[in-house]
Formats: C-alpha cells, sequence, structure tokens
C-alpha cells in the first residue's frame, strides 16, 4: 500500500463516540473530574498525531487486524470514508501515566494496519 494514502476523518466525533468517551471516562474519574474533561473536549481544536505514536504513548497493544471493530474500521478507511476522530486524555510521563484513549482504539489499531505513519485526527485535553 502506497503511504502517500491519507485516511479521512470527520472534523467532529459523532454523539456516540463522545458518549463511549464520557462513560468511560465516567470509570476513571469523579464526577467534577468528568464534567471538566468533557467541558475541555468540548472546546478543544482538531489535531493529528501519527497512529504509531499514538498507540506507544498510551502503552496499549495494537489490537488483531481480523478483530471485528479494526477490520471494520480499515475497511472504512480503504473505502474513502470518513471516520470520527479519536478522543485522548493526555498523559504524564513523570508520573508514570500513560495517554488514556478514551474513544478510538480501534481506529488507531484500523489505521496502524493501512499506514502506521498516517496521522490520526484527535482530540486531546490535559487531566488538569
Amino acid at each position: 500500500m502506497s503511504k502517500e494514502q491519507h485516511v479521512n476523518w470527520r472534523s467532529r466525533p459523532v454523539a456516540t463516540d463522545l458518549a463511549a468517551a464520557a462513560r468511560y471516562l465516567s470509570l476513571l474519574n469523579t464526577p467534577s473530574q468528568l464534567k471538566g474533561l468533557l467541558s475541555k473536549l468540548q472546546r478543544s481544536k482538531r489535531t493529528r498525531h501519527a497512529a504509531k505514536d499514538l498507540l506507544r504513548a498510551s502503552g496499549l497493544p495494537l489490537l488483531a487486524r481480523d478483530e471485528s471493530h479494526v477490520a471494520a474500521d480499515l475497511k472504512r478507511v480503504r473505502k474513502g470514508k470518513a471516520l470520527s476522530p479519536v478522543i485522548l486524555i493526555c498523559g504524564d510521563f513523570t508520573a508514570g501515566i500513560p495517554l488514556t484513549i478514551a474513544d478510538g482504539y480501534h481506529r488507531i489499531c484500523a489505521v496502524c494496519y493501512f499506514n502506521e505513519d498516517a496521522q490520526v485526527s484527535c482530540r486531546v485535553v490535559a487531566r488538569r
């Protein structure tokens, strides 16, 4: 596959992805912390990072290509369909806290299989 191929991204996360991120983050944060994170996410600007760098910063493994969600997202990428940006919470290297993928882990893995250097559209906020 040519390295010049790119991935299409929506300009904003879809509502179901924001809801999924909120559910996940509610397991890791107090209600007041969650409210602050969600408020920051609503105001955050879109940024881009290489797929391989996001995986490395999160400390998560690359899921199998044939995992159902990864396979479905990879199919969307190959067809040129736009993906929803991933939702991230910054880690803290000095405290040993990795990047948190609040939503979009499968999309990051799919992009890695397509082209690990491809840029992933992200919404990133700091924990504090």
